[in-house]
């Protein structure tokens, strides 16, 4: 399968094809185009360096949805050893559309957990396009619990348009197994970790993000609602998406800004998808610094500190004695 481009990148592709065209020409005719092939490959360097050292925050939703972004599963397999995947809530069935088990991080064993979408339509279907239905929740709250009789750290890697919002995961309690999760992580005496690597639509990434360490991939977007949901509510047409993702402040650098995250990872240039090993190995960093610095805290510890933290996101005022955010 052709790799997707993007529309900003047409540039790109364009003059890359321009110099795939004079290799094959100078090995052909045996002519010497060594010096014009060096050129326009300083020209394609310094071109990638402008357009994706300032994507807008459109751009940035695109390639958070880039149909080749790594998965949880691709960095499970690159980052974890000993990786044993665990099935099924215990009450409904298993969600595919959530993956987690037990493995270990560095000989330290974890919980991984993550939202998993697929890369092709019939991946897509099995996986129900990476949108949870409660049972999935229920799943992941199942092996936190686990995770904390055992002492285990928990790693969460958030990556869904959000929670699936069907008729049938309506009638099995999707808001409640969200806010189930919510009330639960907020108290578990294990660290917990938590990664945007692709997109973190609503609820349904929030039910695997209250953690004492946050973080996001520098292309991936953490939101309440979908560029296009919020235009549609705006401005009655979905198609001004562009404009509400530039006015929602869901990127990375913004949310940095905003203190709703820790840490923003930087990508490989182009996207996660350009070298999946290269962006794990990024973060590899930051797991190792965030588990060095929650390990040997107490779960007392741990639970006041992820209430400070979320307490303190966001500025409030009083009005008639009702705090109020700003």
């Amino acid at each position: 399968m052709a790799d997707q481009q993007l529309p900003f990148e047409r540039p790109i592709v364009e003059l890359k094809n321009k110099i795939a065209e004079l290799k094959a020409f100078t090995q052909e005719k045996g002519i010497d185009l060594s010096g014009e092939i060096e050129k326009l490959e300083g020209r394609l360097e310094q071109l990638e360096k402008d357009i994706y050292g300032n994507l807008n925050p459109w751009e940035r939703v695109q390639i958070a949805r880039h149909s080749k972004r790594p998965t949880t599963l691709d960095y499970i397999n690159r980052l974890f050893t000993d990786f044993l995947e665990l099935h099924g809530d215990r009450l409904y069935g298993d969600d595919k559309a959530i993956v987690g088990g037990v493995g270990k991080f560095q000989g330290i064993p974890v919980t991984i957990i993550g939202h998993q979408r697929g890369k092709d339509t019939k991946e897509n279907i099995k996986r129900n396009f990476g949108m949870p239905h409660p049972e999935g929740y229920r799943k992941a709250l199942r092996l936190m619990k686990q995770a904390e009789k055992f002492q285990r750290p928990i790693i969460n890697f958030i990556d869904t348009k959000g929670a699936d919002p069907g008729i049938e995961s309506e009638e099995r309690g999707q808001s409640e197994a969200i806010a189930r999760n919510l009330i639960e992580m907020a108290g578990l005496r294990v660290p917990i970790i938590c990664i945007v690597i692709g997109e973190g639509g609503s609820g349904g990434a929030l039910a695997l993000g209250v953690g004492d360490r946050i973080y996001m991939l520098e292309n991936s977007t953490y939101s309440v609602i979908s560029p296009e949901g919020a235009a549609a509510l705006l401005w009655k047409d979905a198609s001004q998406a562009k404009r509400a993702a530039e006015t929602m402040k869901i990127t990375a650098p913004d949310l940095k800004e905003l203190g709703l995250i820790d840490e923003m990872i930087p990508e490989v240039r182009g996207g996660a998808h350009r070298n999946v090993d290269e962006q794990a190995a990024q973060i590899q960093k930051v797991l190792e610094k965030s588990l060095q610095e929650l390990k040997d805290l107490p779960g007392e510890e741990l639970v006041l500190k992820r209430y400070e933290k979320f307490k303190n996101i966001g500025e409030y005022t009083h009005v008639n004695g009702v705090m109020v955010m700003k």
